[in-house]
C-alpha cells in the first residue's frame, strides 16, 4: 500500500495550460492519476484563473457539470479543486484514451463561465489476468514438432505501458511461445512444440505462462498449463478444407445451417475423436453463430442483417481427445435479401404551376432511394399513363416530373399525381408518393356572348334614361382574368357620337338610352383583359313607329 501511494504521489503532477483567458472566459487544464483519495488537490483556479477568493464569494462560484456525478469539488474559502468522488479511470472511459471529465466554473454578478478539464492518467493498478487459472492439454507422446495448442489471452483494462505488454513460458524446454493477431487486430497466443515428447521418461509437464503489463511497478498475471502425455495418438485431426465458404441469406431463420466442417484423424478408437470449437473469436460471432461440438455444423443464432455487416470470418478448431489441433477458416457472405422499401424524397415542387406551361417544364425534382443492394437496390419510377406527365430519371437516384403535354386550366384546374417507385427485388417492394397538383390561371379565354346578335324596339322619341335591353357574356377563365365589364365602342352616328345617345352599364351590361332618339344605331361589346381579349355582338335599335332602315351601335364586354 505504501509502495502503491508512493507511485501516486509522484505521478500527481499537475500540467497547466491556459488556452484562453478573458473577463468573460477562461480555461485550465489539469493532469492527476486515478484512484487520488478524497479531498487530494486537483488545482488551484484563484492563481491559474487570476480570480479573488472573495470574487468566488460574492459570484457564488460552483460547479456544473453534465455527468451524472460530480467527481471533483469547489473549496470556495480557498479556491482550490478537490477530488470529491474515488475516480476509475477504467470505469469511467474503458479504452478510451486521454480520458477527461470536462465541467464549468460559474460566477454570478457579472456572469463568468471558467471551463475547466481534468485529464485523468492510468495508473498501473490492474494486473494482467487470465479467463482461467488452470488448464489442461491432453497431448499425444508423439506430437511432432510444430504443433500449436491455442491459449486465451489475458486481459488488462489499463491502457498504453500499463496494458499488457508481453508473456514468458517457464520452463520451456519443449515449448516456445508465437504472439498472433487476427484479422480484427486482436492478439492470441499459440504454445508451439519444439522437441519430441517421451511419455515414458515424463508423463507430465506443469507449466507457467506468466502474462507482464509494462507498469512500473511492473504487474503480472499467471496461468498454469499442465500438460498430460498421451500414448500413441500421433495423428492430428486434418480438416477437408483449410478454408470453407458460405452464402447465408441475411433473412435465414434461427438454427439454419451454415456450413458443416469435417475434420479427420488417422488414429484409431478415441484417438481418432474429434470436437469442434471456435478459437478466439468475438462477441459479434458468438452472438451469431454456433458450432456443434460433435459434427462440426455451423448454425445462425443470431440476426443477420446484410447492411450492416456483409461478412464474417470464423476460425474453427478441430481438437481430437489427445490435444493435437488443426485449424480452419470459415469465410460467410450474407446475401441480401429484398426486406427494404424504397423511400421517395420530394425535393422540390412547382406549385401551383401556371397553365401555359411549355412541355417538358419541370414541375417536382425527386430522390429515390432503396437501402438494398444489387437488384434489390434498382429502382424505377411510374405515374399514371393517361395523366399529361412524364416522370423521367436525370441521375442517379434522381427524378423529374415534367409536362407532356400543354395544359388547360378550364379543363382540368387541379391533378392528383401518384408516384410509385417499385424495386427490381424478388418479390419488389413499392412506395407511392402523391402530389397534388392546382393550376394557375392565365388569360386565355375571351368573353363569350350568350347570342351572336341583340335585337331591341324603342318608341320613338323615346324618355331619357329608358332601358334598351340588357347584353350577358361570360369568361372560363377564373380570378381577375374572368372579371368582365361591358362598355360601348364610341363611333359616330350623322357626325355625333354615339355615346350621346346610348350608355352600357358596366357592371350588368344593361344598355340604356341616353337621350330620346329616333336613329337605328349598331353596338358594340369588349372586353378589358390584360392583355385584353374582347369579343363583339351587334346589338340593332329599332324605333317603333317606322323602320325604313337599322343603324346600329356596338357593345363591348371585357376582363
Amino acid at each position: 500500500k505504501e509502495e502503491t501511494e508512493a507511485t501516486m504521489a509522484r505521478q500527481v503532477l499537475l500540467f497547466i495550460w491556459f488556452l484562453s483567458l478573458s473577463s468573460a472566459l477562461g480555461q485550465v487544464r489539469y493532469s492527476i492519476p486515478e484512484e487520488m483519495t478524497k479531498g487530494s488537490l486537483v488545482g488551484n483556479i484563484v492563481q491559474d484563473l487570476g480570480l479573488d477568493v472573495k470574487r468566488l464569494k460574492s459570484g457564488r462560484a460552483r460547479i456544473f457539470t453534465e455527468d451524472s456525478r460530480e467527481y471533483i469539488g469547489l473549496n470556495v474559502d480557498k479556491g482550490t479543486l478537490l477530488v470529491k468522488e474515488r475516480i476509475d479511470r477504467e470505469e469511467l472511459c474503458a479504452q478510451v484514451s486521454p480520458c477527461s471529465l470536462h465541467f464549468q466554473i460559474i460566477l454570478e454578478n457579472p456572469m463568468e463561465l471558467h471551463r475547466i478539464d481534468v485529464e485523468i492518467l492510468d495508473i498501473n493498478d490492474h494486473a494482467p489476468v487470465f479467463l482461467k487459472k488452470e488448464i489442461t492439454f491432453q497431448i499425444s507422446e508423439l506430437a511432432i514438432p510444430g504443433a500449436r495448442y491455442s491459449i486465451d489471452s489475458a486481459k488488462d483494462p489499463d491502457v498504453g505501458l500499463n496494458s499488457l505488454q508481453t508473456y514468458k513460458l517457464n520452463p520451456n524446454d519443449h515449448f516456445v511461445l508465437k504472439t498472433l493477431s487476427h484479422t480484427d487486430g486482436t492478439k492470441y497466443v499459440e504454445m508451439v512444440l519444439q522437441t519430441p515428447l517421451d511419455r515414458e521418461k515424463q508423463e507430465e509437464y506443469n507449466l507457467i505462462l506468466t502474462a507482464f503489463d509494462g507498469g512500473s511497478p511492473q504487474k503480472t498475471g499467471t496461468l498454469k498449463i499442465n500438460i498430460i502425455l498421451l500414448d500413441a495418438n500421433d495423428n492430428a485431426p486434418v480438416f477437408s478444407q483449410s478454408v470453407y465458404t458460405a452464402l447465408v441469406a441475411e433473412n435465414a431463420s434461427m438454427g439454419s445451417l451454415v456450413v458443416k466442417v469435417s475434420a479427420t484423424d488417422a488414429d484409431q478408437g478415441t484417438n481418432k475423436e474429434v470436437s469442434y470449437s471456435f478459437s478466439e473469436s468475438s462477441d459479434s460471432i458468438l452472438d451469431t453463430f454456433n458450432i456443434d461440438l460433435t459434427n462440426g455444423d455451423i448454425t445462425v443464432i443470431g440476426p443477420l442483417d446484410f447492411e450492416k455487416s456483409k461478412k464474417y470470418e470464423l476460425n474453427v478448431v478441430a481438437t481430437d481427445i489427445g490435444g493435437l489441433t488443426d485449424t480452419a477458416k470459415v469465410m460467410v457472405e450474407i446475401t441480401d435479401v429484398n426486406d427494404n422499401a424504397p423511400v421517395i424524397n420530394v425535393i422540390s415542387f412547382s406549385n401551383p404551376l401556371p397553365e401555359n406551361s411549355a412541355p417538358e417544364t419541370v414541375i417536382a425534382m425527386l430522390n429515390v432511394k432503396d437501402l438494398d443492394s444489387g437488384k434489390n437496390g434498382q429502382v424505377r419510377c411510374l405515374i399514371n399513363p393517361s395523366l399529361p406527365f412524364q416522370i423521367r430519371q436525370s441521375s442517379s437516384n434522381f427524378y423529374s416530373l415534367i409536362t407532356d403535354q400543354l395544359l388547360d386550366r378550364e379543363k382540368m384546374s387541379e391533378y392528383n399525381i401518384t408516384i410509385t417507385a417499385i424495386d427490381e427485388g424478388s418479390p419488389s417492394f413499392s412506395t407511392n408518393k402523391t402530389l397534388i397538383l392546382k393550376l394557375s390561371d392565365v388569360n386565355d379565354n375571351a368573353p363569350v356572348f350568350q347570342r351572336q346578335s341583340y335585337t331591341a324596339y324603342v318608341m320613338e322619341n323615346n324618355s331619357p334614361g329608358v332601358s334598351v335591353l340588357s347584353v350577358k357574356a361570360h369568361d372560363k377563365d377564373s380570378g381577375n382574368n374572368a372579371r368582365i365589364s361591358y362598355f360601348l365602342e364610341d363611333i359616330l352616328v350623322n357626325g355625333v357620337s354615339a355615346s350621346t345617345f346610348i350608355s352600357v352599364n358596366a357592371e350588368s351590361g344593361e344598355i340604356l338610352a341616353v337621350r330620346s332618339f329616333d336613329y337605328e344605331l349598331t353596338v358594340v361589346v369588349e372586353d378589358n383583359g390584360q392583355p385584353s381579349r374582347s369579343a363583339t355582338v351587334n346589338v340593332n335599335v329599332a324605333v317603333a313607329d317606322s323602320f325604313p332602315e337599322c343603324r346600329c351601335w356596338s357593345v363591348c364586354s371585357g376582363f
